[in-house]
Formats: structure tokens, C-alpha cells, sequence
């Protein structure tokens, strides 16, 4: 048996079309199809240029409200510092007599996911990243989605870490306390809260590929010349279902969760560029890495993906002196 929850709704091509019709007419009549379930979510395309994303459990149904009600405001505050797209609801669907929940259609945005990139060519994604890190972390209003599990004090999940440290899958554990102990011992977030993703791993990125330099024969090159390849850019952020308020540490850890040693200084720096980030900062960061990767690797039977980010992330954190 797999570690994802059990639908409580099955969502299927029929039952998001009858959506459509009753709420949405207008684009009722384009293509449909499934393209992911998640966790909370199933994500169906709609058309070349839409989404829908419909909740398959009561857990995640306040998260959609959240993402109808925050994102509009955040995108277009973002906006106005990134050129990083962020999924804004364009239609937000409704409970109906059929269908117990708020669900929502969104934009389509073409890229490659992030996490499917090679770690070592995500450098270039780190200016962008760090840009829309420090835009996306101004102060929240208190009335901010609540999440009981990001952005608050680490010693509020230290019992998950110490059950996953003790789990088989979780290689190099011992080394890992070490690194628990010292996240826990750094001073606890004392500014504003901020705005947070909530879940900012690679493959809750899009990027546009690099482009290649075109061919050319050895012969009609002048010599000594190059043809360096355009780098990946990042075009979004996705997934916003974890959206709250409090720690930037916990957005943070995405340092070690998407970049190797090369990657995660040129995003520490341009971070500290944009603004200055205290030690105590960074040390609950590698520990919200933690949280995240080996979260990754103890639940993540349904797909093998996170199983290997958490891995690759895991070694990071314990090889970063």
C-alpha cells in the first residue's frame, strides 16, 4: 500500500466537464484530460492554455480557497520585481450539489519541471530563484492561511524528525541528529512573518530550457571562437497549496533542496545581496531541509521522484560544512 491518502472523491474527465458546464460554460467545450494526482490534488489540462485543479479530499479543500483568495494579490506583487509566472486562479469554481468543494481553473504554463533537470545545470536558476524568494517574503497580514506544519517554530516537528530519523530509509542518521541539533539550537524567528510558498522544492518549479548553440563545422569556425548555450531561466512557481505565513528559514531550505554546492552559493549570495540574512537564519534552513528531505525519502512509495530528491537532498545537507 502506498503512502498517498485515498481519494474521498473520485475525480474524473466526466465530473470536472459537468463542472465546467454548470459554472464555467465558456470553456466547458475544450479538450480535457488528467495529467497528475497528487497528494490533495488532481490537476487536469484544459485547452492549450488551462488548468483545473480539483481537490480529492477535505484536507486539501480550504488549501484551494486559500490559493483563490492569497494568489491574485501575491502574483501581482511578484510581478512588479520577477518575470516568474504564479498560477492565479482565472475562474474560481464553487461547491455544488455534486461536488463538495471549491476548485479552480488555472493557467498552463509550459516548462520543464526543475527537479527533472540535472542538479548540476540548475545553477543558472538561482539568481531567479533567490529574486522571487525575496519578493514573495514581505510581511503577512495576520488573517495569513495558517499551516500547522511550515513556517513555524522547528521544535514544533521535532517528534516527526525524531520518528523519520529512526526509519531504515533515512540513511546517515546519526549525522543528520547532529545537523537536527544544531537547527534546533540556532535562535528561533524573531521579525514579521512573512509570506511563504510553503513547499519550495524543484519540482514545484518550471524552467525554460537553454538553448543550444546551433551546429557548425569545424572547418567554417574561425579559430579560437565559441558558441556558449543559452542557460535554463525559471518561468514559475507552482503548487501554492502550502501557502502560509512565518519563518523564511522554512522557503529557505529550498538551497539544499534544489542546488549542489555550486548552485546553493550563488543563491545564498544573491539572497544576502537582496538583504541581509542573520547566521541563526540559514542554520534553520539546512533544518528545514531536513524536515522536507526526509520527509521525501519515509513517504514516498507512490512516487519514486521524491524518493531520489530526498536523497540527493539528504547528501547535501550532511556533505555542507
Amino acid at each position: 500500500m502506498g503512502d498517498r491518502p485515498a481519494a474521498e472523491v473520485q475525480i474524473t474527465v466526466p465530473l470536472v466537464r459537468r463542472l465546467l458546464l454548470d459554472q464555467c460554460p465558456a470553456l466547458a467545450h475544450l479538450d480535457l484530460a488528467e495529467v497528475s494526482e497528487g497528494w490533495d490534488n488532481v490537476m487536469l489540462r484544459l485547452g492549450a492554455d488551462l488548468a483545473v485543479r480539483v481537490p480529492r479530499r477535505q484536507l486539501a479543500a480550504q488549501l484551494v480557497v486559500n490559493e483563490q483568495h492569497w494568489l491574485p494579490t501575491l502574483a501581482a506583487s511578484l510581478a512588479t520585481v520577477v518575470d516568474v509566472a504564479v498560477p492565479a486562479p482565472v475562474h474560481r469554481g464553487h461547491p455544488s450539489d455534486y461536488f463538495p468543494w471549491a476548485w479552480s481553473v488555472v493557467p498552463w504554463f509550459e516548462g520543464t519541471e526543475v527537479g527533472a533537470l540535472p542538479i548540476a545545470h540548475r545553477a543558472p536558476l538561482a539568481i531567479d530563484l533567490a529574486r522571487c524568494v525575496r519578493a514573495l517574503h514581505r510581511p503577512a497580514p495576520p488573517e495569513a492561511p495558517a499551516n500547522p506544519y511550515r513556517g513555524v517554530p522547528l521544535a514544533h516537528r521535532a517528534a516527526d524528525i525524531d520518528a523519520r530519523l529512526c526509519d531504515p530509509a533515512v540513511p546517515r542518521a546519526d549525522e543528520a541528529r547532529r545537523v537536527w541539533a544544531d537547527a534546533l539550537a540556532a535562535p528561533v524567528h524573531e521579525g514579521p512573518a512573512v509570506w511563504l510558498h510553503g513547499d519550495l522544492h524543484p519540482f514545484n518549479m518550471l524552467a525554460r530550457p537553454g538553448v543550444a548553440p546551433p551546429s557548425t563545422q569545424p572547418s567554417t569556425r574561425p579559430s579560437g571562437s565559441s558558441q556558449a548555450s543559452t542557460p535554463a531561466t525559471l518561468c514559475a512557481l507552482i503548487d501554492f497549496g502550502d501557502l502560509t505565513s512565518g519563518d523564511p528559514a522554512c522557503d529557505l531550505a529550498t538551497a539544499w533542496l534544489t542546488f549542489d554546492a555550486a548552485g546553493r552559493r550563488a543563491f545564498r549570495a544573491e539572497v544576502e545581496r537582496l538583504g541581509a540574512v542573520d547566521a541563526a537564519t540559514w542554520r534553520r534552513a539546512r533544518g528545514w531541509a531536513l524536515v522536507m528531505a526526509s520527509a521525501m525519502l519515509t513517504h514516498s512509495d507512490d512516487d519514486p521522484r521524491f524518493a531520489i530528491l530526498g536523497a540527493r537532498a539528504l547528501t547535501e545537507i550532511l556533505d555542507d560544512a
